[in-house]
């Protein structure tokens, strides 16, 4: 950095360039966001050779045409392109070639305790692997530090069968695996997860405390009325002007049936999930429609929320179970074809 760029001038520059925002004229809501979900992967011949090794308490390389060793084993013979096909056992001992103190373990890493990230290279290897070295400190670490792994009593063919290296060359075997292996052979399942703070927008806030109390708050923009309602106008970007509670009633725009099963599927194939265009409102948006054969859903079919219970309302629009069929005359296609 040059010492224009840190003199008070260019600070006073950078001070100018931040805008002032000012507070929000209401409250606006604040709250943990979490998403979860399981990757589950199909191992294939190569990978699996190395999943098997884990359930054994081995480590399995590949070796390429140039006599390289890789942990893992590569799918290609990164030389020739072919298919690998030549595995061998390595280590179990091995060597950091380069290593990073983790000194507050974040959730879901390895250790609860301080430890260490490293590139292992395990002996009869070629390439690193990274895992983790428990350690009680970084002055117990260093570049060509000895160590080996120490394995999980249970096993499923993932990384972290091994539970983590220690320092020695001298490890203990793998005992027996005690658990029940793979759940589906050749698979293996990752849980995915990101926890976030997320904070509303003020017309954020109004959707979700009206739904909250039982009532379907949306924004009048410009170009029309928004549920749920949007800072902006995606299509000309003029702000939303005021708030508009709209009732329960709509229409379907479009729908699809839901004919196959997925994994933590709350209802029984087929259903339908439909976007509903609620009156007074400008677009639709994603619910489930129920109480009517999946066949006898179509496009105009007038219907109206049905609400859980209202001591499991909250901040949510699962606070509406489903929408089901009014009965009403379906509206005529040129009343909501520009709403599609």
């Amino acid at each position: 950095m040059s010492n224009s760029q840190t003199s008070p001038g260019f600070a006073a520059v950078l001070d100018a360039a931040v805008a002032d925002v000012p507070e929000p004229a209401s409250p606006v809501l604040t709250a943990p966001l979490s998403n979860t979900f399981d990757y589950t992967r199909s191992l294939g011949p190569v990978l699996s050779r190395f999943a098997e090794g884990l359930l054994a308490g081995d480590i399995v390389g590949g070796r390429a045409s140039d006599g390289r060793v890789f942990v893992p084993p590569p799918e290609f013979d990164p030389v020739s392109g072919a298919p690998s096909t030549d595995f061998v056992e390595v280590g179990p001992a091995g060597t950091v070639s380069t290593w990073s103190w983790q000194p507050e373990p974040l959730p879901g890493q390895p250790l609860s305790e301080p430890f260490a990230w490293a590139l292992i290279t395990f002996d009869g290897a070629d390439t690193a692997l990274l895992h983790v070295v428990k350690a009680a400190s970084p002055d117990d670490m260093d570049t060509g530090l000895r160590v080996h792994p120490v394995w999980k009593a249970e096993r499923t063919g993932r990384i972290d069968d091994i539970a983590h290296f220690a320092a020695g060359e001298n490890p203990e075997p793998a005992q027996e695996n005690a658990g029940a292996g793979q759940t589906t052979p050749g698979m293996i399942v990752t849980p995915i997860g990101l926890t976030i703070d997320h904070t509303a927008t003020v017309e954020e806030t109004w959707y979700l405390e009206g739904i909250k109390e039982g009532k379907l708050i949306g924004g009048r923009t410009s170009d029309g009325v928004y549920f749920p309602p949007r800072v902006s106008s995606p299509a000309n970007g003029d702000p939303t002007t005021e708030k508009v509670e709209l009732p329960d009633t709509g229409i379907i725009t479009t729908f699809c049936i839901v004919n196959v099963p997925f994994l933590g599927q709350q209802i029984k194939p087929p259903y339908v999930a439909a976007y509903v265009l609620l009156d007074g409102s400008d677009i639709g948006f994603l619910h489930l429609i129920l109480d009517v054969e999946a066949a006898d859903v179509r496009m105009g079919m007038r219907v109206q929320a049905v609400w859980r219970d209202k001591s499991e309302w909250d901040h949510t629009l699962r606070n509406i179970s489903h929408f089901r069929p009014t009965g009403e005359p379906d509206a005529d296609y040129e009343s909501y074809k520009k709403h599609l």
